[in-house]
């Protein structure tokens, strides 16, 4: 939950919608693949070196995390498919030869499905999310900040008590 509402607070604060979008599509390579492929370290590394929001990484993650449980079946028959093209045998051959390959377990069909797959949605997940990011920012959020329920909470003691409160620290959602 508190993830959440962290998340609530960068998507309606000044956050650059890169920083957003950039965050959800590295925890979408490290949920939907198993969590401990050693490429999820390069993934982590990079989220930490690059600037993105973690909050919004962590809670991706857990939730492509959950999805990609009901994904395994897919991801398993596209492994496999790729795994065992004929035109890329040689290719796997040599790589299996390679101690570093073996070590990452790329012949593991279902690592290698939601690899590719989450690989495959990278670009084009970055700039659906940034352009939604972009339209939640001009239109929802205005128009949630103009309703009389919003209006009417922000006039209440509750909601003076709230901002106080996330002023000092408290972690509060800035709506």
């Amino acid at each position: 939950m508190r993830f959440f509402v962290r998340f609530l607070k960068v998507l309606n604060s000044e956050t650059a919608p890169s920083q957003i979008s950039l965050a959800a599509c590295f925890a979408m390579v490290a949920g939907l693949t198993p969590i401990s492929s050693p490429h999820n370290l390069l993934v982590l590394l990079l989220a930490l070196v690059l600037t993105v929001n973690l909050s919004t990484f962590i809670l991706c993650l857990v939730l492509f995390s959950g999805f990609s449980y009901l994904l395994d079946p897919v991801f398993h028959a596209a492994g496999l498919a790729i795994l065992t093209a004929g035109s890329l045998e040689g290719l796997w051959t040599s790589l299996y030869n390679i101690t570093f390959f073996r070590l990452i377990g790329f012949n593991n069909s279902v690592l290698m499905g939601s690899l590719v797959f989450s690989l495959a949605l990278f670009v084009p997940l970055f700039f659906v999310l940034n352009v939604l990011i972009r339209n939640y920012r001009e239109h929802v959020l205005e128009w949630v900040q103009k309703t009389k329920f919003m209006q009417a909470l922000k006039a209440s003691k509750f909601y003076r008590l709230y901002t106080s409160y996330s002023e000092m620290g408290g972690g509060g959602v800035g709506l």
